[in-house]
């Protein structure tokens, strides 16, 4: 039997994402890639994968499966989320164990996986060790929606869905989980100013810079919609249709910026008034509707820097793992672990 995880409920919208699918945009295929690749490279670090390898993004609400492999090791990183395992499909709520994201766990043939509603964020990230045994389409395995290519059958799982592992059982080592690893958002997301600042007054660009707004209900895997004071546009809000970077904030003709995310188009004709920079862009995509933000400008250089500073904290999330000490013994286990036989005596003899 091919191992694997069975969804019995495919959350909100799950899909498989890695750390995106570069080098095609100039032939109109978007990156995608995980939303929070911090949270990602960390789920990936703890059960010992590449920090590229393919995992499981859970948006709002988690979902549920069973494990049909003979034993896996499992990994959560990201937003919080009551995560509960249980015996097998028919067990009940008393019967369950309830850990939270964070650490790596060792499940084996039969039990259920059952994530709830994620607080404190968006985007949960599901490792397994070793991976997904899914073919990658132009180098990987990210899930392109709108694209219809990638992932799993190229759209978010449905239940039902039997997603073959490559590993048939699990390595023989502790479970870790990771301490001190900081996912809260900034005050102010940091953004290089164009590239067409030329569409807007100098008080207009100001005015967006102090301006706080709200993450608007509409807001997806490809964009993110702001709601809060409109920018008024000096040249209309028409361009020439040209390259979109994952953090530009286009103003189209509403004045209400639209911050684009993974899975964003690759040309577009509306002006841009910044870009967030790459450094933000994982607690960008962890914010959940409802969210207020605002935006700093900083220059190319300074952008350079906080990338840099990102690449050493990626490298940085191995150290933050320490073992999953094993709970304490009651006085019940410690005397079965014992040997309180001195000796056996026949008494027919």
């Amino acid at each position: 039997m091919t191992p694997a995880l069975r969804i019995i409920s495919p959350g909100l919208s799950t899909t498989v994402q890695d750390v995106g699918r570069t080098g095609y945009q100039r032939l109109g295929v978007s990156l995608g890639g995980a939303l929070d690749q911090v949270s990602l490279h960390a789920a990936n670090a703890l059960v010992g994968n590449p920090c590229n390898a393919g995992a499981l993004e859970a948006l709002y609400v988690g979902p549920s499966f069973a494990i049909e492999a003979e034993d896996v090791r499992l990994s959560f990183a990201g937003a919080d989320a009551m995560i509960e395992i249980f015996a097998d499909a028919d067990a009940d709520a008393d019967s369950s164990e309830t850990i939270r994201p964070m650490q790596s766990i060792h499940l084996r043939r039969g039990q259920v996986v059952r994530i709830g509603s994620l607080k404190n964020g968006t985007t949960l990230y599901i490792a397994v060790e070793g991976g997904f045994d899914i073919a990658p389409v132009l180098g990987s395995v990210s899930t392109d929606s709108r694209g219809k290519i990638g992932g799993w059958q190229g759209r978010p799982l449905i239940a039902g869905d039997v997603l073959p592992l490559r590993h048939a059982t699990a390595t023989e080592r502790n479970e870790y989980r990771i301490d001190g690893l900081d996912l809260s958002a900034p005050g102010r997301f940091r953004a290089v100013p164009g590239p067409q600042s030329d569409y807007f007054s100098d008080d207009e660009i100001e005015r967006f810079f102090a301006s706080e707004y709200t993450v608007g209900a509409g807001s997806n895997r490809m964009g993110m919609q702001l709601k809060g004071r409109p920018i008024q546009h000096r040249r209309g809000f028409n361009i020439v249709s040209d390259a979109i970077a994952t953090g530009s904030i286009q103003i189209p003709g509403s004045g209400l910026p639209i911050v684009l995310l993974a899975d964003h188009q690759t040309t577009g004709g509306y002006p841009k008034i910044a870009t967030v920079i790459s450094a933000d862009l994982p607690a960008l995509g962890r914010l959940p509707i409802g969210s207020r933000i605002s935006f700093a400008p900083v220059t190319l250089q300074e952008a350079a820097a906080a990338r840099r500073q990102l690449a050493a904290n990626l490298e940085g999330i191995g150290g933050k793992m320490v073992p999953i000490r094993p709970a304490p013994a009651t006085v019940e286990t410690r005397l079965l672990e014992c040997n309180l036989i001195s000796g056996v005596y026949d008494a027919a003899a």
